[in-house]
Formats: structure tokens, sequence, C-alpha cells
């Protein structure tokens, strides 16, 4: 059967279990988009910017638990991704991004629209390829999924030029993957696993500290099994949110530099930390000199090259974040679990303390909308069955403080990178793999301006997604900085020349609805989230409101700003 380069494409994406690409069309891939109209059975989401494709397409990956693609033109199609593909890479998502390129003759000649794009991306995907022979091409694609979704996961880039995508050969279905050089370790070293089952019997004060990897893995349920069994308290980083039940009396709250008092105080004072899938970036561990000073730390990841990266620990785990939890749990139960909780009564006694004399708290008033309000009556209202995808800075920080994730696969955030822009595209994504779920994107008037135009995605694909925009008329987390640490020199992030957000919603084609009182916020939120369709909620907030705690920077993370 002879295809061209296009259509054995298409037909290798779907042969993959893809059933949606997000994208945007070009000279070089219209050979591409006139394969995918010809062949059914692949939903294509047109978006407004190619950043946007990427981050969908993230998002997607998250919350369907499987390969997010997008498909881009040459040139400025392929380089307005590289941020997404820098995000996904910090965040370990699985993507394959196809980019159009110039005819191979034409490579290096600095042709219309060429740009060396497998040279640009090499720092930030797993792997990348620029495809010389149509010969090649399905199983290179092949070989890409698999090695987005294996091991650490992770974006792939494929560059197709447009000859090859014009090529017709004789299609054969390529052979099942396995590459010599590459081989993830899944199966950890069981005398690891059994120091580990003896170093919980016998600490009296351990934390388990969970990371996106559990979430990667697929490891909630024995994370918070490995927890109830030993009387762990369990504290998370941002990409771990959902991972261990938000609501349960063992949950600490998120760690770090905007972490709840009782889980950085935790940490500062346990005796055994037992880390799954993180990579202890900076933003949690604070001064490492400083960081449990008092513990033994077991890290579990399935990255060898994650294992004493910033952190020195005394027992690494190389392997699946949920094979190492079951293997640890099977080993204990081989024995009384009673042997394990070591009489916790004493520490979780202590953590009970910090709790309530130092919990999350803001003050809310009859005048001035406070975010912290609109995020709690946001999580009352859904009963925290949303999807939540959000911007990044404070708008981000008090979606990981105030929506309690109970279940995995439910805060969609760019966490390493940190980009401003992510969460409406995140919501369109995120939307796509679930259209039955509701999905809301918690943003700042600054952020949601990077990518506003992808309501126009969300309302031409009739992809009901929510936002929720927390008006602050600042880039909030800029503005923190300036009044605690630059004399409240606010030096550009006044943002009171905006736009009018409702009108910008209506001339999407969306509903726009503004809340400036207090007593208006639970009615704005359920109208917005009863009403069919894109829906843009804006709430006029106090303008100089921060995020604490709050850890200084080079500060240990037991030495919070709490007001």
């Amino acid at each position: 059967m002879k295809l061209t380069g296009g259509q054995i494409l298409i037909k290798m994406i779907k042969a993959e279990g893809v059933d949606t690409i997000f994208g945007y069309p070009g000279g070089a891939v219209i050979d591409i988009y006139d394969a995918l109209v010809k062949q059914n059975g692949l939903n294509h989401i047109l978006v407004r910017h190619e950043q946007g494709a990427v981050h969908a397409a993230d998002a997607y990956a998250r919350a369907n638990k499987s390969v997010g693609v997008a498909l881009v033109t040459s040139g400025p199609g392929a380089t307005n991704t590289v941020t997404g593909i820098a995000s996904a890479h910090s965040d370990s998502i699985p993507l394959v991004v196809f980019t159009g390129q110039v005819p191979t003759a034409l490579i290096g000649n600095d042709a219309f629209q060429e740009v060396d794009i497998v040279g640009i991306t090499r720092p930030c995907t797993k792997h990348n390829y620029l495809i010389k022979n149509v010969d090649k091409l399905a199983s290179t694609i092949k070989e890409a999924f698999h090695l987005a979704r294996s091991g650490r996961p992770g974006p792939v880039l494929i560059d197709l030029p447009k000859d090859i995508m014009q090529a017709q050969i004789d299609f054969t279905e390529p052979k099942e993957i396995s590459l010599k050089s590459y081989k993830p370790n899944y199966k950890p070293n069981k005398k690891q696993l059994n120091k580990v089952v003896d170093l919980i019997r016998r600490a009296k004060s351990p934390v388990i500290f969970a990371g996106g990897g559990v979430i990667l893995s697929r490891a909630s349920d024995q994370i918070t099994r490995l927890a109830k069994m030993a009387d762990i308290p369990v504290t998370a980083s941002l990409m771990g949110l959902g991972a261990f039940p938000g609501s349960h009396p063992l949950w600490l709250g998120m760690l770090g530099m905007h972490g709840t008092y009782r889980a950085n105080m935790s940490i500062g004072h346990c005796d055994l930390m037992i880390a799954a899938g993180v990579r202890f970036d900076d933003r949690v561990t604070g001064n490492i000199e400083k960081f449990a000073p008092e513990a033994k730390i077991v890290q579990i990841d399935i990255d060898p090259t994650s294992i004493h990266k910033n952190i020195e620990v005394q027992c690494p785990i190389v392997g699946d974040c949920k094979a190492a939890l079951e293997g640890i749990i099977q080993l204990m139960e081989d024995k009384d679990t009673n042997d394990y909780k070591n009489d916790r009564k004493v520490w979780l006694d202590r953590i009970e303390e910090w709790k309530s004399t130092t919990p999350l708290r803001y003050e809310q008033d009859n005048v001035v909308i406070k975010p912290q309000f609109v995020i709690e009556k946001l999580y009352e209202l859904t009963k925290g069955e949303a999807i939540i995808t959000t911007e990044v800075g404070q708008n981000q920080m008090w979606a990981a403080q105030y929506y309690h994730f109970d279940k995995p696969n439910h805060f969609i955030t760019s966490g390493g990178l940190g980009v401003m822009g992510f969460g409406l595209p995140a919501a369109i994504g995120a939307k796509a793999a679930c259209p039955d779920k509701l999905v809301v994107d918690i943003a700042g008037d600054g952020s949601i301006q990077m990518n506003i135009q992808e309501l126009m995605t969300a309302i031409e694909s009739k992809i009901d997604v929510k936002i929720v925009i927390l008006n602050n008329q600042y880039l909030g987390m800029v503005r923190q900085w300036q009044e605690l640490f630059y004399d409240k020199v606010y030096s550009s992030t006044n943002m009171e020349n905006a736009p009018d957000f409702v009108k910008l919603a209506e001339a999407y084609g969306a509903k726009g609805l503004r809340c400036t009182r207090p007593d208006e916020v639970e009615s704005t939120l359920s109208e917005g989230l009863e009403t069919e369709g894109t829906v843009v909620m804006e709430f006029a907030v106090d303008r100089e409101e921060s995020v604490y705690p709050m850890v200084p920077a080079g500060g240990a993370i037991t030495e919070m700003l709490l007001v």
C-alpha cells in the first residue's frame, strides 16, 4: 500500500492511541493537513498560537494519562513551541511535537521559514529527530512515542521536511521498539526496599514527601496506603498535589517557599523523609544546608540522575515509584503493621499543634474581595471535583493552598518553568481529554493576557472551560517581592490599564461576568459554573494581598514570613 509521508504520519499517530492533536497549519505541513482531512479518526483542535498548542497537548497528556501531540509549521511556527516544550521538559510530561521543515535540499541554505529547531530544542527535549528518509518515518514516530512515555517521561520533537511528507513509499508496520542504549530501570533493588522498611520501623517522626513522579507513575493509591499503614503524615510539591487526598487528616499541605507552616516545620524536624518522585527543586528546599537537618532521606526516582542531584540522600532507590512503593508495602504486610507505627502520637500531636496555632489564614471583610476567599468558594461549589489549571504567580499559589485536591491529575500547572499564559490553553487541553469534567482555569489579570487569544479556540471548538480571573491590577508576585525586599518600589508591575475582561470575553463569543463585592462572590461563581459554554469570571480582589507563608530567598524553609 503506497502512502505519502503525511499519510504515514497520521496513520502512526492513530496507531499510538491518540485521538486528539493540537496544531496550526502552514506551508511546510500543508500535506499533513491534507492527509488529516482525508483520513478519519483523528480530532484536530486549531489553536491561535503554537505555544498554546503545546500547553494544550501538555494538559491533555496529564488529564488523559497519555501522550500529548502538537503539530506546527516550520520557522516561527516551530520556534513558538519552545516555551511549551521547555515547560513539559521541566515537569516530565510526555509529548510528541511535530514541526514542519523546508525541503531537505534547502536545509542549511537559509530558506524561507527555515530554522534549526532540532538544535534549538536539544536542551529541552528528551530526544529529537530530523527525518531525512521517508523509509524511516514510521519507525521514528513509534520510537518517539516510546521515548516520550517510558522511563522519566518528557517531550520528543520530530522535524519533518516538506519533501519527506510528499514522498510515497510502500508502507509496512514498523516492528516493536527495542533500544540497546535506552533501558529504564523500573524494578527497584529489594535490599534498598528492606532498608526503607527498617527505617520506617525505627522512625519516631517520619514524613512522606510526594512529587509529580508519584502522579506520573500512577502511584497515588500506593502512597496513600503506605501513609495509612504506618501513620506517616504526607506533604507534596506543587507538582505532587493530588497524589495524597487533601482532605485526609494525615495531609500536611504543600511544601516549600509558599508551603504551609506545618508542612515546612515537619520537614525541619522529621527524623525520616521518604521522598517519592521528587527532584528537590530549590523552591521546595530553600537553603539546602538547612533542609531536613535531622532526617535520614529516602529518595525514590526512576531517573538516576535525579538521585543526589540537589540533596544528599542516605537511601537511594532507582526505579518506578509505583513498583517501589508497592514493594515497601508488601514487605510491611508480611509483619504486624503496628510494628511500623512506633507510637506516632507525640509526632502527630506536635503537627496538630502547628496546624492549629499557625494555619493558612486571611481576613475577609465586607468591602474588598480577598483572592483566597474566591478559591475557597470555588472549592465548596465544585466539591473539589473540578480539574483546576492555573496561570503562574499569586493565583497559582492561592490555588495550591486553598483548593484541596483529593485526586491525582486534577491540578495542572506549569511547575518547573513557571509559564505565564499556561492556564487557558491547558484548560482547553484538559477539557478535550475529559469532556465530562468541569475544568476551571484560575488566572491572574497579567498572565491571562499572555495567551488570551485561545478563548477563540475554546469557542470555535465548543470546548466549555471556565476562567476565574483574580484581578489585582498588578503583576502580583513580582509586586509582592518589591514590597518586601525593594522598599515598595513598584517598578513596571502596575497593571491598572487593563482591558475590560467582560467585553473582551463577549468579543470572543464567551460569557463575561464581573464581581466587585464579597457578598457577590458565591453567586457570580455559581452563575459562571452553571452557564453553558466558556465563561470568563473577573473578580476585583485586594490589590496588595500577598501570598503567605513565604520563605525569603536563601532562607531555610522553617524560616517563614507569616504576615
